[in-house]
């Protein structure tokens, strides 16, 4: 048996003839541990490993970039969503719609332009300056052959309560094509057949346990419970717009991509572009809003469907259950167009146990609303 010391010498001795056992190995074999490496800064760093790394670096087919900083928009969204939204069958008159939404577009917070080195003049020029090395679209400059992207957010765009579930996942194309939210108030697990104390707002969204027609409950209206479910709304449409706007010079500069994922650490929200929407993408010109760093989100169909309580396989107890729907007016029909491939889009959107929420919040009764663009 070789001793340890005449190993390293006899290595040493390969080193200075200068045979590297790196060599040995297969540019194929290098580039399928560089594309289960995937994460963008590590590629990075081993692209200055040797100049063959840095060769076959730009080759890979998956990258994953987690973005460490956000930059909060200079304007607020104030003007965006003010028209009305009607709730097609409910029995409440326009005038205490229109005060709701008044309400709600006063809660809508102000959406991130995440990393969007570009964005923003003024007195904020410096901060974007500063941060223009961090920007996704420097980061990722040097991948030549990018077909799958994953870039991941550090915190979620919407804010909620202590408590609350909020869920959604986007499709978009040049501009929205289909959007899946899910909401509860309070999420809690059994425990030896007892319950935490439920907050005021679940516990109004579980006054009406008993009826399990599928129908809202008239105190669904007068709560705030209406308000609160147009104001996830809102704020995920314009987070999705947001992370949308962002990716338009990574589109632009990566034609070889063809799935694109935008996520955020919290797992809030996803933004998800495949082959074809990516295509429309290039080809079709972006229409932003006027008020800030987002695309703009079109006049929309949608269905919602409720439960005051989902109480799950598991032992998961979900405390006001919204399901929101949401697909572009005029699209294949509207909402009820394409159904099928909006169905499964539906019910694949979440896993676990919201997966099992989302198949049973799909069988209860559907509201239609209609909502213009913003």
């Amino acid at each position: 048996m070789q001793s340890r010391h005449r190993i390293f010498a006899e290595d040493l001795l390969l080193a200075a003839e200068g045979e590297d056992h790196f060599d040995r190995v297969p540019d194929s074999l290098v580039l399928i541990i560089f594309n289960k490496l995937a994460d963008a800064r590590s590629l990075g760093r081993c692209s200055a490993v040797s100049r063959r790394f840095n060769a076959l670096v730009p080759l890979v087919d998956d990258a994953c970039l987690r973005i460490d900083r956000v930059i909060p928009a200079d304007g607020a969204d104030g003007g965006a969503g003010a028209d009305a939204l009607g709730l097609a069958g409910a029995p409440r008159p326009r005038a205490v719609l229109s005060h709701l939404l008044k309400a709600m577009l006063q809660a809508v917070l102000k959406p991130f332009a995440h990393c969007d080195a570009k964005s923003g003049a003024g007195a904020h020029g410096g901060k974007h300056a500063q941060l223009q090395h961090h920007s996704p679209a420097q980061v990722l400059k040097n991948f030549s052959s990018i077909r799958n992207l994953r870039m991941e957010l550090p915190v979620s765009d919407v804010g909620t309560d202590d408590g609350v579930i909020l869920k959604w996942k986007a499709v978009f194309g040049s501009t929205l094509q289909s959007c899946v939210i899910l909401g509860g108030t309070k999420v809690e697990r059994a425990a030896g057949g007892t319950h935490a104390s439920v907050p005021a707002a679940a516990a109004a969204d579980s006054d009406a346990t008993g009826d399990d027609s599928g129908s809202i409950p008239e105190s669904f209206y007068t709560n705030g419970g209406l308000k609160l479910r147009v104001v996830w709304t809102i704020s995920s449409l314009i987070a999705a717009a947001t992370r949308h706007y962002l990716l338009r010079e990574i589109v632009k500069e990566h034609p070889t991509l063809e799935q694109v994922a935008l996520t955020d650490a919290h797992g809030q929200g996803t933004l998800s572009m495949g082959r074809d929407q990516l295509k429309e993408f290039r080809d079709k010109p972006l229409a932003a809003a006027a008020a800030a760093n987002r695309t703009q989100v079109p006049a929309c169909n949608m269905k919602l469907r409720y439960a005051p309580l989902l109480e799950l396989s598991d032992g998961t107890r979900i405390h006001g259950a919204t399901l929101v729907v949401i697909k572009p007016v005029g699209e294949a029909g509207g909402i009820g167009g394409g159904r099928k491939e909006l169905d499964d889009f539906v019910a694949d959107t979440f896993d676990g146990p919201f997966r099992e929420a989302v198949g049973v919040l799909s069988k209860r009764r559907t509201y239609l609303l209609e909502m213009n663009g913003f």
